[in-house]
Formats: structure tokens, sequence, C-alpha cells
């Protein structure tokens, strides 16, 4: 069975059995009635995905892989800040007038920078580091810019990618990573963000001529919303099935080429979706 989904339900349960609960609290999100969206959460998520074995996607129901790539995308390699440059309406509830969520994601990778080896933005900076000098303890990226938190939209959840390369008995190179998140709404994000990001280490890890090893997924206040807590109990119950395959085009070299239709998952059998799920903004 996918070992997504067994930390999926692990950290569902532990959630909803150990986890400290807002309600009556003085909280930011509303419903769309406007009461206030309380949770149940826990501190300090940590979560270990081993890329070498399977991909992680949990089967309990679908992750929309190619749309969580397009976003990721969006983010990292078109680096936009506009929701006219993305295909899903994900952020439509952060856009202003002219589809902006303001100084946020992909507008602080596409800040450029001096270096000593010249002007570049983040994900340049990352890439640049991975081909000349991968054993680095520098390598990471930061969203979270405090001068500029009050021109985003939204602060960002999933705000940092630190990347670690080690070396095989064999003589190769393998790309790991830690990505941290804020906070994570744990039905809506959860296995959306580790799909992304799973991706993102796949191709920075093609591009540079190693192999993809573990992600690892810390979350400071993941939480279930209170609506949202008997989809959770249904969910976790559901009937799990085997990890699904992932190819990547293996001819992309470059990032910036890659699209979401070098993304190849088969054999991804899953639970019903689930629908019309209420989001607290």
């Amino acid at each position: 069975m996918s070992y997504a989904d067994k930390i999926f339900v692990d950290m569902c349960r532990d959630i909803l059995e150990n986890g400290t609960s807002t309600e009556g609290e003085k909280v930011r999100p509303r419903w769309a009635d406007g009461t206030s969206a309380y949770t149940i959460k826990k501190f300090g998520v940590v979560s270990r995905y081993d890329l070498s074995k399977e991909f992680p996607a949990i089967t309990l129901r679908k992750t929309a892989i190619k749309t969580c790539v397009d976003e990721l995308l969006w983010i990292w390699q078109r680096k936009s800040n506009n929701i006219r440059d993305l295909k899903s309406t994900i952020w439509d509830e952060w856009a202003d007038g002219d589809g902006s969520i303001g100084k946020a994601y992909g507008y602080q990778l596409a800040v450029r920078h001096q270096y000593r080896e010249g002007m570049m933005d983040q994900v340049d900076r990352v890439l640049f580091d991975l081909k000349n000098n991968p054993f680095s303890r520098r390598i990471l990226t930061n969203l979270y810019v405090h001068q500029d938190l009050h021109e985003m939209n939204l602060y960002p959840c999933a705000y940092s990618m630190t990347f670690n390369v080690t070396q095989e008995k064999e003589g190769g190179l393998i790309l790991n990573g830690i990505l941290n998140q804020r906070s994570q709404d744990v039905l809506m994000a959860n296995n959306w963000n580790v799909c992304q990001y799973a991706v993102l280490l796949h191709m920075f890890a093609q591009v540079s001529g190693m192999r993809a090893g573990e992600l690892v997924h810390v979350i400071a206040d993941a939480h279930i919303y209170d609506r949202h807590v008997p989809i959770i109990k249904e969910l976790i119950t559901r009937e799990q099935h085997p990890a699904p395959s992932f190819r990547l085009n293996p001819e992309v070299t470059d990032f910036y080429r890659f699209t979401p239709d070098d993304v190849t998952i088969e054999n991804y059998v899953t639970g019903p979706q689930v629908k019309d799920i209420e989001i607290a903004v």
C-alpha cells in the first residue's frame, strides 16, 4: 500500500486524538457565512518520504497531479503572482481585481540579488549551486520576507525549501529536500503540497544530474478545520492502494522547459473524490 497513505492516516488520527482545539479563541479565518473557522491542531508535524522508493501520492482520494504541478511551475518556474498565468482557480479568493496576489510566492522567487557569481534570483541560485557547489549547506529559498508581508494578500504557508546533496556508495549524487510550512489545512493542502515538492525535487535532481532522495515535510501548525472533521474521519477509513508509478520526461535537461505534460503518473487507483469542500478564508 502507499506509504503516503500511512503517513496521512497516522497524522490525521494523531491530530484528532491528541490535538488541541482553537474553539473560542481569536482566529483569523472565516467560513463563507462569516462564522469563525476553528481547528484541531498539532504543533511540529514531521513526515519523511523516500522518493527513490515511491511517489508519495495518497490513494484514499485522487490528488490532481497535473493541476498541482501547474501551480508549482506557476510559482517556481514562471515566478508569477498573477492568477491569470494559472490554469486553476485555487488562488482566486486571494487575488485583487488585476489578478495579483501581491508580493507573494512567485514574486519573491523572481527578485534578483547580487552574489559573488553575479545577479541571480532564488531559483537560479539553487540551480547554480546544485551544479557548481552541490555539497554546500547553504542551498535554500525563503518566501517569508518580512518587509513585504504587508503587500501580500496571503502570507506564504509553504515558505522555505532547503536542498541537501548526499553521495551514493557507487558515486552518484542524491538530492534531498526539506519543505517548511508555517501552517497547513491538512484536508485541502497536505498531499497537494507533498506531491508538488516531490515533483520539484525530481525536476531539480534531473537537470542537475542527480537522483531524487528524501523529502522531509515540516509543518509548524498542522490543522483540521472543524467543518472538515467528519470528512477526515471518513477519508482515513477508506481502502488503501499501492502507490502510483511516476515518470519524468528524461529528455528535459533545463528546468525552465518542464511542463505539466512532462510528468506522467500511471496505475493511480484511488477512492472517490471528495467534492464541495468548504474553504475557510
